[in-house]
Parts: C-alpha cells; sequence; structure tokens
C-alpha cells in the first residue's frame, strides 16, 4: 500500500510516497476504533455506572443550573451545551442517552425530569425542539460534591474546559438503573435493581468485605425492573452474580378476569422489560391471522395515566383461558429473556464483574470520594482557622495595628511591619489589610472567638474520619441509608423460584372446554351463570347471604338450553357462553354471575321466568299466565335463536313457567285475591308449540294469577304476603303466612281453588306467593336472608307482621 505525503516548504510543495504494509495500518487503524468506541462511548465506568455522553449530559445540566427547583429547559439547549464543550459527537445520539435517562420505564431511578413526548416502549420521543427537562433528585446526589475535590478533572476535546474523569454517585447508579450498550468484540447488559436492596448489600459490605455471594444475594436476590413483571427461575441469577453472565426470563403480571357479560379474558397490568403493548398486539394478531393462536376474540389496549398498563385479550367461549396465557407466553413477548452480561470499565480496563466486583468498586469508590471530600473540608476548615487567629491577634492590639497601617507609606511596607510585629504570616498580615472597619468591634472579637472554638472541634471531628477507617466508613454506611431511604421504593418485580417452563403435555390445561356435565343456574335476582361440576347441589342455610336460585337445570359445558320470558317466548342459548361460579359451602355463589338481559335481547317488560333443557324426552313444560290458561308443552328444537312456545292472548303474559321432571306433580296456582288451586299435572294434556292452552283457573272480578308453579303435595309449602293498596311494595307493615302445601285439597282443573290467607283490616291483595319443594327460604332485594316464621297449619288464617322486606322466595 502507498501513502502520499506531501512535504510544504518556503518555495514549493514535495509529495513523498510512503510504502506501509496493509495489514499494520488496518490493525492500528481498527485498534484506535475500538478503543475510542469502549472507552469513550459503549461501556460505563463501574463507579458511577455511566457511560461518557451520559456523565456528560448530567455535568452540563449541573452547570446550568438546571436543578429540580428550577424551570424546564428545551433539550435542544441541553444537547447544543454538551455537544459544544464536552461532547463532539452527533446530536442524535446525544438526545437519545438524555430521553433514555428521563424514562421511568427503562429507569429504575430516573434522573432527568422530562417535560413532553419522551416517547413509549413502541415509540421514539418527540424532537428535541419539543421537549424539555431538567435535573430529577436522583441526578442531583450523583452531581453533589463535584466542588469539593471529590473526584479527578480532565480536560476537554479542545483543553478549553474541564470535565469529571467520574462523577462522585452518592448511589450504586451500575447496580440501581443497569446498563446495555455494543461496542468493538464486547458488550454490556446488566438490569437495573432495586435501591434499597442495593443499599442493605453495601452496608453489610462495609462492615464484611469478605461476605459470600450467598449472602449478599439474602439482600440483592435479582433484578427489580421498572415495569414490574414476575422473574421465572432464579438459577440463571445466581450464575450471573457469581460469574458476570448469566440469563433469566421474564413473564408478564396477568389475571383472568370477566371482560364482557359474555367472555373471560386475559388482563395484562405489568409487561416484560422493554416490552411495549403495540408489538405485543401485531404479535398477537399476526399469529391468529396465521392460525398459529386460537381461542382470541379480540386485543385492545386500555392503558391510560391512571390505571397505567392495561391490554385486555379476550377469550372465544369454550376455550380454557388458563391454556391460552400459556400460549402467549410460549408464542409472544409476554414473556422474554434477559441475558446479564456485566461489563464496565475499572481503572480504565473493560472487566467482567460479578455481584462482589460492583458492589466493592462502588464502595471504594465512595469511600474515596468521602475522603478526598473530607480532607477538603478539613483543609478549608484549617485555612478559615488560620484567618481567625491572625483577625484575634489584630483585634487585642487593634490600636497598634491601626498606627502601623497610617504610617506606612504602602500597603507592602504596611503588611512586612505588621507580619514583624506581631508575627503573623503573610496570608493573615494581607487578610487583616483588606478587612473592614466595621469588623473591630467588641462584638466581632466574640463572634470570632466562637467560630475558632467551632472551627477547632470541627477539624478535629475531621480529622477523627480521615486518620481512622472505621470512622470513614461509618460515615459512608450513614450516606448510603438516608439515600435510601429518601429515593427507595418498594420491590415492583416478583421473584419465583419455578423455572417457568412450560408444564409436560399430559399435565398442561386443555386448551378448549370439554363438554363435560354442568349446573346451569338462573337466580331471582335476573342472574344466570354455570358450575362445571356434577356434585348435587348443596341445600341453602338461612344465614347464607346470596342470590336465591329460581331455576337449575342439568347441562353439559358446550351443549345448547333453553329461557322461557314472559312473553312465552323460547330463547336458545349455549352453555359455553355462561361465566362460572364457585360452589361454596352453603350453596352456589353467582354474585360471579352475568344478567339473562346483558347476554340475550329481551323486550321491554319481558323477564326470563326458568331455563329449559331442550329435552325432547323430557315430561316436557308447564306454563301458566296471568289470566288463567295453562299449558303443557314438549320443547322442540327448531333452527332458530328464538320461537314462541304459547299463544298468548292480548295483554296476557306468562307468570310461571317450570320445567317437569315427571308428571306426578301438582300445577300450584296463587291469584292476587288468595286463591289456591292445585291439580295433578297428568290432567292438563300437551299440546303443539302454537297452541295456546286450557283453562287452568277460574278467576275472581279484577283477580289475576300472581305465581304458578309446581311442587309435590306432601312436601311442598306455600309462603303468601299480604298487603293493602295504599300500601307500596317494600313499605307499611305486609302480613306473611308459611302453610304446608298438604292442607289445601286439590280442586278440578278451571276451578276457583280455596282462600289461602285471610286479609286483615287493610289488606285487600297479595303482594307475592310462591308455592313449591320445602323449606322455604326468603331474602330481601340485597340477598341479605330474612327469617320466615313458623309454619301454620290453617290455610285460611291470617299472617303475622314482618319487619324487613321479602324480595324472593325460592326453595332451598
Amino acid at each position: 500500500m502507498a501513502r502520499k505525503q506531501t512535504d510544504e516548504t518556503d518555495d514549493d510543495f514535495t509529495e513523498r510516497i510512503v510504502d506501509i504494509d496493509v495489514s499494520s495500518e488496518m490493525q492500528s487503524s481498527f485498534l484506535e476504533y475500538a478503543y475510542s468506541v469502549i472507552y469513550a462511548r459503549a461501556l460505563p465506568d463501574a463507579r458511577d455506572g455511566l457511560k461518557p455522553v451520559q456523565r456528560r449530559i448530567l455535568f452540563s445540566m449541573d452547570e446550568m443550573n438546571l436543578r429540580p427547583d428550577r424551570g424546564h429547559v428545551k433539550c435542544a439547549r441541553v444537547v447544543g451545551q454538551v455537544m459544544g464543550l464536552y461532547h463532539p459527537h452527533g446530536d442524535t445520539a446525544i438526545y437519545d442517552a438524555l430521553v433514555r435517562l428521563a424514562q421511568d420505564w427503562t429507569m429504575r431511578l430516573p434522573l432527568i425530569d422530562g417535560h413532553g413526548n419522551f416517547g413509549s416502549p413502541d415509540a421514539g420521543p418527540a424532537a428535541m425542539r419539543y421537549t424539555e427537562c431538567r435535573m430529577d433528585h436522583p441526578a442531583l446526589a450523583m452531581t453533589d460534591e463535584l466542588d469539593q475535590d471529590t473526584v479527578d478533572f480532565k480536560p476537554n476535546y479542545d483543553g478549553k474546559e474541564s470535565e469529571p474523569v467520574v462523577l462522585p454517585a452518592a448511589f450504586p447508579n451500575l447496580l440501581v438503573n443497569g446498563t446495555t450498550g455494543i461496542a468493538v468484540g464486547m458488550a454490556t447488559n446488566i438490569p437495573p435493581h432495586n435501591l434499597i436492596e442495593v443499599v442493605q448489600a453495601l452496608r453489610h459490605l462495609l462492615k464484611h468485605p469478605n461476605a459470600t455471594l450467598e449472602t449478599l444475594m439474602k439482600f440483592v436476590p435479582g433484578p427489580d425492573l421498572p415495569t414490574g413483571g414476575r422473574i421465572t427461575g432464579l438459577g440463571g441469577i445466581a450464575d450471573a452474580y457469581a460469574t458476570g453472565k448469566g440469563s433469566f426470563k421474564i413473564r408478564a403480571t396477568a389475571r383472568i378476569e370477566k371482560v364482557t357479560p359474555r367472555r373471560q379474558g386475559i388482563v395484562v397490568t405489568e409487561l416484560p422489560y422493554n416490552s411495549g403493548t403495540e408489538k405485543i398486539i401485531e404479535q398477537i394478531k399476526n399469529l391468529v391471522t396465521s392460525k398459529k393462536l386460537t381461542g382470541i376474540a379480540d386485543v385492545k389496549d386500555l392503558a391510560d395515566l391512571t390505571s397505567g398498563t392495561r391490554l385486555v385479550i379476550e377469550i372465544k367461549n369454550g376455550f380454557n383461558p388458563e391454556a391460552v396465557l400459556e400460549q402467549l407466553y410460549r408464542l409472544t413477548k409476554l414473556e422474554d429473556s434477559f441475558s446479564i452480561n456485566s461489563v464496565a470499565l475499572v481503572e480504565g480496563q473493560p472487566r467482567t464483574m460479578t455481584l462482589h466486583d460492583m458492589l466493592t468498586v462502588y464502595l471504594e469508590h465512595r469511600l474515596q470520594v468521602t475522603l478526598r471530600r473530607t480532607t477538603f473540608n478539613r483543609n478549608k476548615a484549617v485555612d478559615r482557622l488560620h484567618l481567625v487567629e491572625g483577625l484575634l491577634i489584630a483585634i487585642l492590639d487593634i490600636d497598634d495595628v491601626i498606627a502601623i497601617i497610617r504610617g506606612s507609606d504602602d500597603a507592602a511596607s504596611a503588611k512586612a511591619k505588621l507580619i514583624e510585629a506581631f508575627e503573623l504570616t503573610d496570608t493573615q498580615a494581607t487578610y487583616i489589610l483588606d478587612m473592614q472597619l466595621r469588623r473591630l468591634t467588641k462584638f466581632s472579637r466574640i463572634e470570632l472567638e466562637s467560630e475558632r472554638d467551632e472551627l477547632m472541634e470541627r477539624i478535629a471531628a475531621l480529622n477523627e474520619i480521615i486518620d481512622n477507617d472505621d470512622k470513614l466508613r461509618a460515615v459512608v454506611n450513614d450516606e448510603l441509608a438516608d439515600i435510601a431511604k429518601r429515593f427507595g421504593t418498594p420491590r415492583r418485580t416478583v421473584l419465583l423460584e419455578s423455572s417457568g417452563q412450560p408444564a409436560p403435555a399430559k399435565n398442561a390445561a386443555p386448551l378448549e372446554i370439554a363438554d363435560a356435565p354442568c349446573w346451569l343456574l338462573l337466580s331471582a335476582s335476573g342472574l344466570i351463570a354455570r358450575i362445571d361440576t356434577e356434585t348435587p347441589l348443596p341445600e341453602r342455610t338461612s344465614r347464607a347471604k346470596h342470590d336465591l336460585l329460581r331455576s337449575v337445570i342439568r347441562g353439559t359445558a358446550r351443549g345448547d338450553f333453553g329461557v322461557i320470558t314472559s312473553a312465552g317466548r323460547l330463547i336458545r342459548m349455549n352453555a359455553v357462553d355462561l361465566p362460572t361460579v364457585p360452589l361454596t359451602a352453603n350453596a352456589p355463589n353467582l354474585s360471579g354471575g352475568s344478567r339473562v338481559g346483558d347476554l340475550i335481547t329481551l323486550e321491554r317488560g319481558e323477564q326470563v321466568l326458568c331455563l329449559t333443557t331442550l329435552d325432547p324426552d323430557s315430561p316436557g313444560l308447564a306454563l301458566g299466565t296471568a289470566q288463567g290458561v295453562v299449558k303443557r308443552v314438549r320443547p322442540e328444537i327448531l333452527n332458530k335463536d328464538s320461537w314462541e312456545v304459547i299463544g298468548l292472548a292480548p295483554k296476557d303474559t306468562l307468570v310461571g313457567a317450570v320445567e317437569l321432571t315427571d308428571e306426578d306433580v301438582d300445577l300450584v296456582f296463587i291469584t292476587t285475591d288468595a286463591q289456591l288451586l292445585h291439580y295433578s299435572a297428568s290432567v292438563v294434556r300437551p299440546q303443539g308449540r302454537a297452541g295456546g292452552g286450557v283453562a287452568g283457573i277460574k278467576l275472581g272480578a279484577k283477580a289475576s294469577v300472581l305465581f304458578f308453579g309446581a311442587a309435590v303435595v306432601d312436601s311442598g309449602e306455600v309462603v303468601t304476603i299480604a298487603t293493602g293498596d295504599d300500601a307500596l311494595p317494600g313499605t307499611g307493615q305486609p302480613t306473611i303466612k308459611v302453610t304446608p302445601l298438604s292442607e289445601y285439597p286439590a280442586k278440578g282443573r278451571a276451578t276457583a281453588g280455596v282462600r289461602c290467607q285471610r286479609f286483615l283490616k287493610g289488606e285487600d291483595r297479595l303482594q307475592l306467593a310462591w308455592a313449591g319443594r320445602g323449606p322455604a327460604v326468603a331474602a330481601s332485594s340485597t340477598g341479605t336472608p330474612v327469617e320466615l316464621p313458623e309454619r301454620d297449619p290453617r290455610r285460611d288464617a291470617s299472617g303475622t307482621p314482618i319487619q324487613k322486606a321479602i324480595a324472593a322466595v325460592e326453595s332451598a
């Protein structure tokens, strides 16, 4: 290779060509480039945990006095200051470094207080001309004491300014905020940690310099990421702390919730470090489109400033949310890995560091900073004491001092005479000559003597710290404790011992919900739910505080069933659409159920009366209307979402519907004028779907059917509540009566029945009536149980007053 060189002389230019070896030139040039990248750009100093550009940003902001109590300034102004004085590289690189120091999802303890759009895990920040910044409080702890000779300074790139080689760093920034960087032939990647935990380890190491890794990990069990999440498996973390290299897996924090009345979903509230919702949503959509991921209906990002991260993944009915979540962990960034590579500069050399190394290097730095600061303050106090002692000499002989000064020809001769007369030093004499006359009062002498005593005490205390290593360590220990108290926050990342590996296939949860037997439940307040069990439902106790069950049928998790409404419609539903609820000791708890009206479309005033299995082999349904019509019908499976099961007369509605288990039950009518009629279901001939039914009970004038149901006479029970027209429902003092159904004689169909409660004065109608399998239980509108009175064997007796309104009565 030939290199052209030009030598300039006074008369002409002489060209000279030098032959050099290509490999030598490439080697030397590459080494220079590698050196520049490693030492001046990519790797942090182990002492303050900062790369050169980050250190220069904080130093420049400190020089510009951009403290937390001052206003924000444009980021472009800071970038220009850094680039012009200390960091002669691209403004984009400087601004990117500044932005990172302000991002609370990147830094565990942000050093810059940003104002404006500083980006997100998915998007970059606004341009530097739009954003503003100032130092945050932790940044002051990094730069404080720079003016106390705590660290060395070096010339900047052009030799016109000076900059610190390292910052004093009152907290271990390398571990607390972590770092990442790619140099030539090496890289660094250190995760953030919890400040309180790291300080505890440092304080222990101050007293026990030879502490083992096992002991240190009791204080620092693992990283604490700013975005939270769950770290699964601690083996890789222990390897990284022992050797400087290791890895761990982090999972998003997610829970299964009911996100709509019909569907469950996965709600993600914390994401893995350096993962954003937009990227994860894009991943999920691509996987669903390519059919590598099934069971997901929709994905929504509902994050806001109040609730923080909230990614809602809606699950299709029929799929197991836990199994879908495992798929998401396996296929998306909801589970990610982090490779630790603890490389930093130690005494100017790149070095792979263990946890003990990083803590020790920082401690040595803080001890040195504290020692230099103490020495600086001691020397400053000694210098001041020297001046104070000179002033005291001058004040004691003030008349002689004044005479010498007045008798001197110039300041130089006056200083020489003072030095000779009072044995002063040159510094003391100069200070006396510069002293103002107002300092020559009697009070000033008292002040100076007090200051002298304080300075002597302070110098003694500072000398003790300088001369005694235990005292020095105690000062560092106290300062670290104060830093942890000021800036420490609770741990955000949960550490789990498990490895986080997927469970074996034979133990994995099935993706789709099996078509297993279940119970389908309808409550008195209109809640509907499913219990995935074949276990018979327990009897509800009177003390159980939850909703009463109006209708209970058997079904399968993926099977169809029907609901009967007061408009005479049968609406088909699928059991897999229903939310599942737990089976408690007392009875099914439907508080997690959905309102029927949220799952199906009901007309105005239309109510759901009961559930039906749609089993063509069952005895069918028994229906009763407000105008006294009764009908039995066998369910027909039609290829539509809803159809009529009874032809209602104008202005007539269904008041009751029940699925018969067999024909050996009695149908029961109770009317508003307290008439009760029951007869065997077998006397009602089944009709087709379009039939209008037959006469069921003969009604009195202005009376209507209040209740229709079915019961076995020997085990049946009747509950009636009477009130007057002047009393609104739930007000006044209605009377209640509980009577065995067997006390009422059976009558023929379409007859008037017998009276079931004698009205007291002021009562003229029944407010509520129920008949069914005993024992009966009652509840208020809030689900609070209401005690029923003892059974009254008299079928035509009056009721007893009740103190608490009853909203529903059902069988236990």
